[in-house]
């Protein structure tokens, strides 16, 4: 759910960006359907294999080092690598927020955007580049 926020937040910045540089001048809406970017796109999917395998590379190791380890120990040593994994979570959910913008900014200046909208909150028109990402993403 913090993904979609951070997401969210980008578009709005998107959306407000192409506001100020003129969408009052009759410039072309673009919809993009962001849950079918994160599930469809292979760049979004390799981030979070990787994240996957440094997931359980810490997990493993905290495994081996479970049996040298007070319990009060462990639970700090537990802490440490939560923390460990949830800075190199927001670090890859940074690359992706990133990687899509970037993306997104390259289509709107293609296609001549002045707006890009998530698809679920537009009840009708627009051009959906939703497809345009993900192969950009790929």
């Amino acid at each position: 759910m913090k993904h979609t926020n951070k997401l969210a937040l980008l578009l709005i910045l998107v959306f407000v960006t192409a506001l100020l540089g003129g969408c009052s001048t009759g410039g072309t809406v673009g919809v993009v359907d962001v849950n079918k970017v994160m599930t469809d796109s292979p760049k979004v999917k390799q981030f979070q294999e990787q994240l996957n395998v440094k997931g359980k590379e810490l997990s493993d190791q905290l495994e081996k080092e479970k049996a040298t380890l007070s319990a009060a120990d462990f639970q700090k040593r537990q802490e440490v690598v939560y923390g460990d994994f949830m800075k190199i979570k927001q670090d890859m959910e940074a690359q992706v927020d990133a990687t899509i913008k970037e993306t997104l900014d390259q289509i709107s200046k293609d296609k001549k955007l002045s707006v890009v909208l998530y698809k679920n909150g537009v009840a009708q028109g627009g051009t959906d580049i939703t497809d345009d990402v993900i192969k950009k993403l790929q």
